[in-house]
């Protein structure tokens, strides 16, 4: 073999490994540059997937309730103040009302929002206390009167620990009206704490 063959070889391999060598760099780029894609694409759905689990805890500590009182008749009055108990559940997501004992208690930590409504005929007065624990926070009181029929209701924002209990009561020797659609006590949780 002569030396130009030779050198012709040598030029044909040294060429072939130079075009290999610049299809590997290309090959490792692209490679580099998935590799960098998909470890974006990962990040997100790992930030997609919390924020389902967040989704999915804050439904399943969603409280809501919502309750009236018996079938229309009058009730009381009473000699001693007694607990309303709001026998007839409109709705209890989280089942946190009682109907069997007419309490309310905090399954989270939070603030949440209250109302009571009443109906009442004139001619007794009518006071109904919302309790927190065993403290008022606030009441519906109407004076007797010639009136047929009364109507008072009263709301408030209740900062909550879990197991605070929020309930009604009615003052001895006043009165409302057992009716499901008019007396009501509801609430709903605002806001859990952090």
């Amino acid at each position: 073999m002569n030396l130009s063959s030779l050198f012709l070889i040598l030029l044909f391999c040294g060429l072939t490994l130079a075009q290999d060598t610049v299809e590997t760099d290309a090959m490792t780029e692209k490679f580099n540059s998935l590799e960098t894609k998909m470890m974006n694409i990962e990040s997100k759905l790992e930030n997609y997937e919390s924020r389902i689990l967040q989704l999915e805890q804050k439904e399943r500590n969603a409280v809501i309730f919502s309750a009236g009182i018996g079938v229309d008749s009058p009730f009381g009055p009473f000699n001693t103040d007694i607990t309303m108990i709001y026998d007839t559940v409109l709705v209890n997501i989280g089942n946190a009302y009682s109907p069997v004992t007419g309490i309310f208690t905090a399954p989270v930590s939070g603030v949440y929002f209250f109302t009571i409504f009443s109906h009442a005929g004139g001619r007794h007065e009518t006071w109904l206390h919302l309790y927190k624990n065993n403290e008022v926070i606030l009441h519906i009181h109407d004076h007797p009167s010639t009136d047929p029929a009364d109507n008072g209701g009263n709301a408030a924002f209740l900062q909550l620990q879990q197991g605070d209990t929020v309930y009604v009561r009615l003052k001895a020797n006043t009165h409302v009206y057992k009716a499901r659609t008019v007396t009501t006590f509801s609430g709903f949780l605002v806001k859990q704490n952090s």
